[in-house]
Formats: structure tokens, C-alpha cells, sequence
């Protein structure tokens, strides 16, 4: 199931003039209202949950700061996004020349928090686990198109990377979770 909200459009793009910007309250509301999502995709990028709250505060304080480079008209979610991703780059740069930041692991984090069978359970962490093992760059297209939702061009602007590189991400991605699922089929056939 796809987690995507309508398109908000703060402003109507026929109706502002160049000089318009939007208002810090209405920053602060759409930030509100997509804090969820930001905070999911700072966990799938950071695979940490203090660093994946610093992300989203940071986030937060740029989107304010930032709020007259936002252009009405335009998906405050994608921006919001942008914002995010970038921060996550500049602090990964950051923190290797820093050397050392442990990962608690992925699967342990994002498995539903309910009290379905243990078997969905189960089956849940184990997709985790394999789209956890992807690498980075896979991994985080994987997370906007299937999880948010993103079109591959909302996506490659997002991560500032061309379509095709998104196209590519994403073929490569499928055939090696598919190859990891055919592996354990395999094994498990195997076994019996």
C-alpha cells in the first residue's frame, strides 16, 4: 500500500506574483503534516532513530530558514524531501571523515508495531532485511517510489540524480531481491 497524501498546493501558481513567498505559518503547518513521512525517510537513509529525528529537526529549521526559496504552486513534499536528503549527504561526508557511527539494524526498527501473526511478522523482517542489504542508492529509490509513492521523475529530482538513473536503481534492485528470494526458495527446497 502506497502512503502517499493528495498533491497540496500551497498556492495556485496562476494567482502569485514573483515577489510572493510562502508564510513561515505555512511552513510550519505542511511540516506538521508530513513529519510522519520525513521521519520514515530519515530512518530509511540513517537506519538510526536519534539520527533519523536529528535529520527531520534539521530538516524542520532549513524548511523555515529556507521557506522564500520555496516556489508556490510546486509539492511542498518534494522540497521538504530535498531538504532532508540533502542534509543526510552532507552529514554522511561529515561523519566519515569523522570515522565511526554504529547502525542499529533496520528490520529490528521497522517492523510493524502490532499484533499480527508471527508469521507476517516474520515474512516483514525478512523483506526488510534484503531491502536493508541493498545498497544505498537502491535502497533509498526504493523507499520513494514504493513506499511514498514518488513518480520516477519526482524522484530523480529529489535525490538530483536523472531518470534513468532512477529507472536503473530500480531494475537492478528488483533482480536482486528477486535473486535473494530464489536463493532461499532454493535452500529451503533444499532442506526438505
Amino acid at each position: 500500500m502506497i502512503c502517499r497524501p493528495p498533491l497540496m498546493v500551497i498556492r495556485n501558481p496562476d494567482t502569485y506574483d514573483e515577489d510572493s513567498h510562502i508564510t513561515t505559518s505555512e511552513v510550519r503547518q505542511q511540516l506538521a503534516a508530513h513529519l510522519t513521512r520525513l521521519w520514515r525517510y530519515g530512518l530509511v537513509l540513517s537506519r538510526n532513530h536519534d539520527v533519523a529525528e536529528e535529520l527531520v529537526q534539521s530538516t524542520c529549521v532549513r524548511a523555515l530558514e529556507k521557506s522564500a526559496q520555496f516556489t508556490p504552486g510546486t509539492r511542498i513534499d518534494r522540497w521538504l524531501f530535498s531538504i532532508l536528503h540533502s542534509i543526510w549527504i552532507s552529514d554522511l561526508r561529515a561523519r566519515r571523515v569523522r570515522l565511526g557511527q554504529g547502525f542499529v539494524e533496520s528490520e529490528e526498527l521497522l517492523a510493524p508495531d502490532t499484533r499480527e501473526r508471527d508469521d507476517e511478522r516474520l515474512h516483514f523482517q525478512k523483506i526488510m532485511q534484503r531491502v536493508s542489504a541493498l545498497p544505498e542508492a537502491q535502497r533509498n529509490t526504493v523507499f520513494l517510489v514504493y513506499v511514498e509513492g514518488f513518480t520516477y521523475q519526482e524522484a530523480a529530482e529529489t535525490l538530483a540524480v536523472p531518470i534513468g538513473t532512477i529507472m536503473s536503481r530500480l531494475a537492478t534492485a528488483r533482480s536482486a531481491l528477486a535473486k535473494s528470494f530464489d536463493a532461499q526458495a532454493s535452500a529451503q527446497e533444499k532442506r526438505s
